[in-house]
């Protein structure tokens, strides 16, 4: 998608303005909520390592604040390169992105039962 966007760049016709204004910000955002994520509970946890149940830090207001942030830089990458192709698989990825929190909720209740229970219950899946 980097590649496609570089060589697409400004093939559709959006503005500078919107460009830059939306997407760098998005870009910057997502990568800041998606390391602050990493560092508050370690790569190797990240990553799908059995440990506790992360429920502090942005993990308080969404289920999947890494999903989220990486759906944004994904789209901060689309907005920014307003390249054809890098849409079309930015597309893609955000689908992926999305639809990846379904498949790794059962694990999850798998591994902490009734805590992962009433996490749900309290937290959205996204924002």
């Amino acid at each position: 998608m980097v590649a496609l966007g570089v060589l697409g760049w400004g093939d559709l016709a959006l503005s500078g303005w919107f460009r830059f204004g939306a997407g760098i910000p998005l870009i910057l955002i997502g990568n800041i909520v998606v390391w602050s994520a990493v560092a508050g509970f370690g790569v190797h946890k990240t990553g799908g390592a059995v440990g506790t149940l992360q429920t502090g830090g942005l993990y308080r207001f969404s289920r999947n604040p890494q999903h989220v942030a990486d759906i944004a830089m994904v789209l901060g990458w689309m907005v920014l390169t307003a390249a054809p192709l890098a849409m079309l698989v930015g597309t893609s990825a955000i689908i992926v992105l999305a639809a990846a929190p379904f498949s790794e909720e059962p694990w999850l209740r798998s591994q902490y039962g009734s805590d992962f229970d009433q996490y749900v219950a309290q937290v959205r899946r996204f924002l």
